[in-house]
């Protein structure tokens, strides 16, 4: 019986927080997904944490990474993804004649070298390494073959073939992977992979008609894009494997309560509950203008599920005025409002210094000394990643676990030495308690959010 891998490309397609995208990424290793996809490194600090965290907390699953298209750009995502049990660097690139001028701006030679330089510099560092053809069924064949054959030379171990356009039907695309293999006897020797648009609505069947034909791996998602669905490919394996001799690790019996709980996490057309459905909109329809009024901006707050006191409405109010002038308000903004003007508080914990270690080869360790009433406490601990030791070490010191709501990075300067802004949410007996924290380390940043969202909750408590 052939094994056909999975690899799941929700996370690098839908639009969702850091929290979720971490929570999707626990059930599809758990679901037994063979390759988690994330997305290239575009928000530096933000994207590079998300890989860093995914990457020590995935424990079976390959972490795939799209590498960008120059060295400095591969060297970054492999710095981030280095640390997982079995990382995985993409080298995604157009194959036919009008993507290869329109993207890269490059003729057939000069691609050729490109791809060889990528995935050669990739192999230097990772023994796992994928190329994307992207459009390759409508590729110039021999160009196609030439490629494929360049990219295996350099060190390629996965070889993607992307229908980008959902031009195939099942027989031509059973025909298109039967002539790549005959003409291309070496690339028998690494993972055939494809990735089907659904275009035609045939991306399913495509997927299994490759997969019959010799592919190795099939690309889903479970929403957002169209491509194939996680749950169809599964299930048609599950049922229909045996004639064909091939199957596949998902575990089929947990896979709908797995979907249909990702699917809320990114987004998807599934609702739990009308009353959850409700909720989603309402926190999506939030946007303020200048014109707002204080009703109208504690309703938004309510909305958000902050339980402010008056004062603090107050507080959040004259922010909100100053910031308006400037823009209109989101939902981000608005928390953003709410975490610095909301319950400030006089600190009952102060970070003093912070050490982290993570790296490829060893578990991520945070040992952090804080400081209450002139005392230092100190703690430490492991984690899944650096941000999670950080958290587990904080939990050690004040000997108390709080449920982690939200978490949300983003840069607030530019260049190599960019500020960045934390916001967490914690919930501490059924409220909610926002902390911000800028630093120039990313890890830094997040603990003096947490930090300063603890004060809050801590002295509310003593005021009890």
């Amino acid at each position: 019986m052939r094994k056909i891998s999975i690899a799941d490309m929700t996370i690098r397609e839908s639009a969702m927080s850091f929290k979720e995208k971490l929570e999707v990424a626990k059930q599809m290793d758990k679901l037994g997904v063979d390759v988690i996809e994330l997305p290239q490194i575009k928000d530096g600090k933000t994207d590079t944490l998300l890989i860093k965290t995914i990457a020590g907390l995935v424990k079976n699953s390959i972490v795939a990474c799209a590498v960008g298209m120059t060295a400095d750009s591969v060297d970054a995502t492999w710095q981030a993804a280095s640390g997982a049990a079995k990382p995985r660097l993409q080298v995604t690139l157009p194959t036919s004649a009008v993507q290869m001028e329109y993207v890269c701006k490059k003729k057939p030679a000069q691609m050729l070298d490109m791809i060889a330089e990528l995935v050669g510099t990739c192999a230097k560092n990772c023994k796992d390494v994928e190329f994307v053809a992207t459009d390759a069924t409508r590729s110039e064949k021999e160009f196609l073959y030439s490629a494929v054959k360049r990219a295996i030379e350099s060190g390629a171990t996965v070889i993607t073939l992307c229908d980008t356009a959902g031009v195939m039907i099942p027989d031509e695309m059973k025909d298109f992977i039967n002539d790549i293999k005959a003409a291309v006897p070496e690339i028998e020797k690494t993972v055939i992979s494809v990735d089907c648009s659904d275009e035609l609505k045939m991306a399913n069947a495509n997927s299994f008609a490759a997969a019959i034909a010799g592919a190795d791996q099939i690309k889903t998602t479970v929403v957002g894009i169209a491509a194939p669905s996680l749950e169809t490919v599964a299930h048609t394996i599950d049922r229909r494997g045996d004639a064909y001799g091939v199957a596949s690790d998902i575990k089929t019996t947990e896979l709908q309560r797995a979907v249909k709980q990702i699917s809320w996490y990114a987004g998807g057309e599934k609702k739990s509950s009308l009353f959850e459905e409700d909720k989603a909109e309402a926190t999506e329809s939030i946007k303020l203008t200048e014109s707002s009024d204080l009703t109208e901006v504690i309703k938004a707050v309510k909305k958000l599920g902050y339980e402010l006191s008056e004062d603090d409405n107050a507080k959040v109010y004259e922010a909100f005025k100053r910031l308006a002038k400037k823009k209109d308000i989101s939902e981000k903004d608005l928390e953003a409002v709410i975490a610095t003007s909301a319950l400030q508080v006089p600190p009952t914990y102060k970070v003093v210094d912070y050490v982290i270690n993570s790296g490829n080869i060893i578990t991520p360790t945070a040992v952090i000394t804080l400081e209450k009433n002139g005392k230092e406490l100190k703690g430490m601990s492991t984690g899944d990643g650096p941000f999670e030791a950080a958290l587990l070490a904080i939990e050690q010191i004040i000997g108390h676990h709080y449920e982690l709501d939200d978490f949300q990075i983003q840069s607030v300067t530019e260049g190599s030495e960019a500020v960045g802004n934390a916001l967490i949410k914690l919930r501490a007996n059924g409220a909610l308690y926002s902390g911000n924290g800028i630093s120039t380390d990313i890890v830094g940043a997040s603990i003096r959010a947490y930090v300063s969202a603890l004060n809050k909750i801590v002295y509310e408590e003593d005021a009890r």
